[in-house]
């Protein structure tokens, strides 16, 4: 095989694969996936675990480095530990995340700590529980915070809050759970919600710099230099450096010169950009007798797919998919 590393032809090193495991969720996140939603992929579609860790090891091969579990929510996934393991025994990747809502963690933690999983990334957009049941469609506060709690006990280091801010939903409650993340010596990220599909375009959108100047403010945060992870977050730290406050702003300050990252559905199907529709199809390849070579060379053609940026803020009903159908 060879020993040239995945880029682009906007020059960009692509070393960061976040893979689907499945497109379904337990909940319903107003920004994530409309109520009633049907459209999931069969089963039958979906990678097997021998067909994932077969192309994310050409992936590490060609230069990956990092895998990020995803979905819908992945933890729904049977066996996902198992995947876990089989991944993490890849020789040359450096960092397998997880991003989950938490609910199902309590019961996978440990198992997931002792396959190989080295950070996980929560998703919780509120402390108050009415809210939180406005916008995931369920009651799901206290479960998601057992799982948290679960997660830390188990001794994943660092736990990372996903939190996207809405104008008129969560928007007073920011400071709240900055404070908490804070004292639990969480790293709290704050993101700006995108306009995929009519559930992202009904986000109530709001650019983050002027809670970025506030939350500076009221908890005395500095600019942190230190790379936390291989995501687009730029980061305030604590005065004492033990926590740490991200602001990821794809709507107000796009990072796409620097992106790094390209998303494996469940039943995959490579997209190359959450803004855009360039994507590619692999596993008809997987099932139809496609050799390692020609599976490499199809992974650096779609590569060269990547668009150079998203049109979000130009063209915003251009995308229809859903967060959950592309992973997250």
């Amino acid at each position: 095989m060879s020993s040239v590393k995945l880029q682009d032809r906007f020059g960009r090193s692509i070393d960061y694969v976040r893979l689907s495991v499945t497109d379904r969720c337990d909940l319903r996140c107003s920004y994530c996936m409309p109520k009633g939603f049907r459209g999931f992929e069969e089963p039958k579609d979906w990678l097997t675990f021998d067909e994932i860790e077969r192309l994310l090891g050409i992936f590490v091969r060609l230069g990956t480095r990092r895998v990020r579990l995803t979905g819908g929510e992945p933890l729904l996934r049977r066996k996902l530990p198992e995947l876990a393991r089989k991944l993490s025994s890849l020789p040359g990747l450096q960092d397998l995340s997880l991003s989950t809502n938490a609910t199902q963690l309590g019961k996978h933690a440990t198992a997931l700590r002792a396959a190989g999983v080295d950070r996980i990334n929560v998703s919780l957009d509120s402390l108050d529980r009415a809210c939180m049941q406005q916008i995931t469609g369920r009651d799901s506060l206290q479960p998601i915070l057992d799982g948290l709690m679960a997660g830390k006990a188990a001794g994943f280091d660092p736990i990372k809050i996903n939190m996207v801010a809405m104008r008129g939903v969560n928007d007073g409650q920011i400071e709240a759970m900055a404070a908490f993340c804070i004292e639990q010596q969480f790293i709290l990220r704050l993101i700006e919600a995108m306009p995929m599909g009519s559930t992202g375009r009904d986000a109530h959108y709001m650019p983050l710099a002027a809670v970025r100047e506030r939350l500076a403010a009221r908890f005395g945060l500095v600019p942190q230099a230190q790379e936390l992870g291989g995501g687009p977050a730029r980061y305030l730290a604590t005065p004492d450096g033990r926590s740490s406050i991200g602001f990821i702003t794809p709507m107000s300050q796009h990072f796409c010169a620097s992106c790094n990252r390209v998303r494996l559905s469940v039943d995959g199907t490579l997209y190359l950009c959450l803004g855009q529709e360039e994507k590619f199809a692999f596993g008809p390849m997987l099932r139809g007798g496609a050799t390692d070579a020609e599976l490499e060379a199809a992974i650096r053609a779609a590569i060269e797919l990547k668009p150079q940026q998203h049109d979000f803020n130009t063209q915003p009903d251009k995308i229809i998919r859903f967060m959950a159908q592309t992973g997250g």
